[in-house]
């Protein structure tokens, strides 16, 4: 346990857009992804909409992973596994709602259970992962997600039931908007939008708007704010002790998921060098006239 300062560190975008179908969520993911990208090749999308992504092909040339059912969350963690592989930048995922509600998702394979309470044991910790894979990818992730109107059932002063809209609702598992860096959330049909969510304080209390290219350059611009990732890998793989690797990690206590690979690899390579060191200086004993057996004594 260590006391240290609040400090902003450069981590990588998890963006979230809802609102129901029809109003624009795939096309301003794709413009939202060109200006925090500033290259297409650098961009993928995973697309579980039958192939909507093809829609807008003349957008620019962005990478396209279709996936079809069952839409279970182990086939979403192997996709977002393929995009990472290929040196994404940035992975657009159209949409998670199926990974919940789709054929072959949580609440499907909920139910084949049994659909009692406790079968939640075994989905819970499957969606985990899937959201785990979102939360801890290399790549920025924007995460589009369907939303439906939620109704409730109310009495009047009269004591008669009356069925009164809340609003709307993201078709995914509850919470999953805290885990977002900002959420957009698309008001009508005519694109406009509004942050339910924004921990960059960049749209917070701001009038609604269209998502654009635009958008996407102010949050990189936040995103590149602070202490730069790649200098602290910089600065793991020039160290040459494993007392002075133990001190980067633990200056850095929320960055400890991103670094731990790094100093491990880092620390193997170390001990490779010590190991070979001490092999050579024995090959070098060995050598030594005044060691060997011709010796004279």
């Amino acid at each position: 346990m260590k006391l240290t300062k609040a400090e902003r560190h450069q981590v990588k975008l998890r963006i979230g857009l809802s609102g129901p179908s029809g109003f624009g969520k795939t096309y301003s993911a794709l413009l939202l992804a060109y200006g925090i990208t500033n290259d297409w090749n650098k961009i993928a999308l995973i697309d579980t909409e039958n192939k909507s992504a093809s829609l807008y092909s003349h957008l620019g040339d962005f990478n396209v992973l279709s996936l079809e059912e069952p839409f279970a969350p182990e086939r979403y963690l192997k996709a977002i596994k393929l995009c990472e592989d290929a040196d994404i930048e940035l992975i657009i995922i159209d949409s998670i709602s199926h990974e919940w509600q789709g054929k072959g998702g949580c609440l499907e394979a909920h139910e084949q259970l049994g659909g009692r309470f406790q079968d939640w044991a075994k989905i819970t910790p499957r969606h985990n992962s899937f959201i785990d894979a979102i939360i801890q990818s290399k790549c920025h992730v924007i995460s589009t997600t369907r939303s439906k109107v939620d109704y409730s059932l109310d009495k009047d002063s009269n004591g008669k039931t009356k069925v009164m809209k809340l609003g709307t609702k993201s078709i995914t598992r509850e919470g999953f908007e805290y885990e977002l860096t900002v959420n957009f959330e698309f008001l009508n049909d005519k694109h406009l939008v509004s942050a339910s969510k924004d921990r960059t304080e960049l749209f917070s209390n701001k009038p609604e708007f269209i998502i654009n290219s635009s958008t996407g350059k102010k949050l990189i611009e936040w995103c590149n704010q602070g202490v730069s990732i790649d200098r602290i890998k910089e600065e793991i793989n020039s160290c040459v002790t494993s007392e002075g690797l133990k001190l980067i990690y633990a200056k850095y206590p929320n960055l400890s998921t991103e670094l731990y690979p790094v100093v491990m690899a880092r620390k193997e390579t170390l001990d490779n060098v010590s190991a070979q060191v001490i092999y050579e200086e024995e090959i070098i004993n060995n050598l030594n006239p005044q060691n060997n057996e011709f010796s004279i004594k």
